[in-house]
This record gives structure tokens, sequence and C-alpha cells, in this order.
């Protein structure tokens, strides 16, 4: 059985397996599923860990704050339609990026043969 191993964008968008290119990287929103239902490669042997979710405070952030002032300046609406707006727009970008970015660490720890350090003597 041969294989074609994605792209780190493909694998990133649609959640595919770093090795095999099989859809099902994720079993949640943002939860990695245990193992590849294709080629079986484990991923609970990667540790994608927090790194994406501060980097994505920051992303997301900037991204509201320059909404939010767009729309201040162009249409002054009243503080609760900002929340209507914002809050939703928050967490949807939040989960996307997040999804995508572990998806991204984890294809780049699989390429690269990244594992954790371990102090040997």
């Amino acid at each position: 059985m041969s294989f074609e191993a994605p792209s780190i964008v493909q694998a990133a968008l649609r959640g595919l397996c770093p090795q095999c290119g099989a859809r099902g990287l994720f079993k949640g929103v943002t939860a990695f599923a245990p193992k590849c239902t294709s080629c079986a490669l484990d991923y609970t042997a990667f540790n994608v860990g927090d790194g994406a979710a501060a980097f994505l405070i920051f992303i997301v952030a900037a991204l509201d704050f320059a909404g939010i002032i767009i729309v201040e300046i162009n249409f002054a609406p009243p503080w609760w339609v900002h929340a209507l707006i914002w809050l939703p727009v928050t967490i949807l970008l939040t989960l996307a990026l997040l999804r995508i970015s572990k998806a991204a660490l984890l294809w780049a720890e699989y390429t690269q043969a990244a594992r954790e350090g371990k102090i040997s003597k």
C-alpha cells in the first residue's frame, strides 16, 4: 500500500494524517484522534502542547481589535451589537485557527522527527 504524504498546508487545512494523507486527524473540534485509521500512525506520540494557543491569543486579539475599531468608526453601534458580533467571531476564529495550527505543528513534528528531549546520563 503506497501513501502520499500531504504538504503542511493540506494537512493543516484539511486535518490530514502527516504520514499517509488520510482524513481523520481530529476526533473532536481540536482533540486529536488516538491514531490514523488508515496507516495506524500513533498521534499520541506527538506533543503539540499549548504552543499554538499562546500565539493564537495575540493573533485573534489583533484581528478582533481591528474589526472592532473599523465597525465602531464606520457604524458606531451600541455596546450590545459589538457583543453580538465579536463574541461569536472570537470563538469561531479561535477554534478554527487552533485546529489549523495544531495540525500544522503535528505535521512539523512528524516530518522533522522531533520528539521530547530527554536527559541521558
